[in-house]
């Protein structure tokens, strides 16, 4: 497996800066985010419906670019964790992580032996196609490359974020920062006590245990924010929110500048 220069980076102590992708699932989706300094890139299939065909494609496209695909799987079943490491990602998310026990169900289900229980198929999409010899090679450098994150968004996940943080083998302590309100009973209160008490308690575990602590930003300003607090794994936004935000803005700064008796008489 090729290198995650993501993983490594985080696990150095440094910040990796990327976005996620909900509705944009072409052919050069990876690489136009590579090429404007996404380091990650997270596909989403909690929220969009998309397939593991629609996945296959975009792990192929994605994996040609400087940039590392990671996945958010809709829940922690073992087939829902493997099968997109075998089309390609190099990196998985998993949503609603609420218990130790949970955290080492992920962490067996995307690992080969000794560390976990994947099944192997070497020389497939994930070794991008290149054969079956050093098998050995190549399993071990999937479980040192492959990046795992664990979404923390739900007050059970708060409540058991210690031992979560202790998972061997989880990299990435990810909050979602609005199913974990609506779980605190202040949906999309950013500036409540509990919610920011959840955070903080977040950030602790990951310094506590050296995990890196990540967040989706949705502007500059609050990405500048979270870096201040400590986030280290950072995704700018979503692909329909940013298209929206710069088509907006576009076409306003033109209406802006139309005269006022364009198009009369």
């Amino acid at each position: 497996m090729r290198t995650n220069h993501v993983k490594r980076t985080l696990a150095a102590g440094g910040i990796a800066l990327g976005t996620m992708m909900f509705e944009f699932n072409t052919t050069g989706i990876g690489r136009i985010a590579a090429n404007a300094g996404a380091e990650f890139v997270v596909y989403d299939m909690e929220h969009t419906g998309w397939s593991i065909e629609t996945i296959r494609t975009l792990m192929a496209t994605t994996r040609v670019a400087d940039t590392v695909p990671i996945v958010r799987v809709p829940a922690t079943d073992y087939h829902l964790l493997s099968r997109p490491l075998d089309a390609g990602a190099m990196g998985l998310m998993v949503p609603m992580v609420e218990s130790g026990e949970q955290a080492r169900l992920i962490v067996q289900s995307a690992k080969y032996a000794p560390e976990g229980r994947r099944g192997a198929g070497p020389g497939l999409a994930h070794d991008d196609y290149e054969g079956q010899s050093n098998v050995l090679d190549r399993l071990r450098s999937a479980n040192d490359e492959t990046l795992l994150m664990a979404q923390i968004e739900t007050r059970g996940g708060v409540e058991a974020v210690d031992e979560i943080a202790a998972t061997d083998g989880i990299d990435v302590l990810w909050i979602g920062q609005f199913d974990l309100s609506t779980s605190l009973g202040a949906p999309a209160r950013f500036n409540h006590p509990d919610y920011l008490a959840a955070v903080n308690r977040v950030l602790a575990a990951c310094r506590h245990h050296g995990k890196a602590p990540g967040f989706m930003a949705t502007d500059v300003a609050g990405a500048h924010t979270l870096l201040r607090q400590g986030f280290r794994a950072i995704a700018y936004w979503g692909d329909l929110w940013i298209y929206s935000q710069g088509l907006q803005q576009g076409l306003t700064a033109i209406r802006a500048g139309v005269p006022a008796a364009a198009g009369t008489e």
